[in-house]
């Protein structure tokens, strides 16, 4: 599920026959729960918009989901192989290994 740019994520317990959800890809903990698929949306929905609210009220930043950028740090042979690779290719380091990571995870 996705909204205002927040992504949950959801799974059913069957013992105690509710869903519970949270928001991943953030440090602060947002979390949510419903009897039904609708109730569980709406709960998302409402939690998103009170951990927003929240931040408002308080003045800080709400974390954001994932920025697209993180550091690697890879052996500095390992470094020249994979530049040499992306400079043969024609592309960017960055672009290279971002291939390098969708084609790892298509196989998944």
């Amino acid at each position: 599920m996705t909204y205002k740019g927040y992504e949950g994520v959801a799974d059913f317990d069957e013992e105690a026959r509710i869903f519970s959800g949270e928001v991943i890809g953030l440090k602060d903990v947002i979390t949510f729960q419903g009897s039904s698929v609708d109730e569980l949306e709406q709960a998302f929905h409402d939690s998103v918009d009170d951990y927003l609210a929240w931040c408002k009220e308080d003045g800080v930043d709400p974390d954001k989901p994932y920025s697209g950028n993180f550091l690697l740090r890879f052996d500095p042979a390992l470094h020249r192989r994979i530049a040499t690779a992306a400079k043969k290719r024609k592309v960017s380091i960055n672009k290279y290994m971002e291939q390098a990571a969708e084609d790892e995870l298509k196989q998944g």
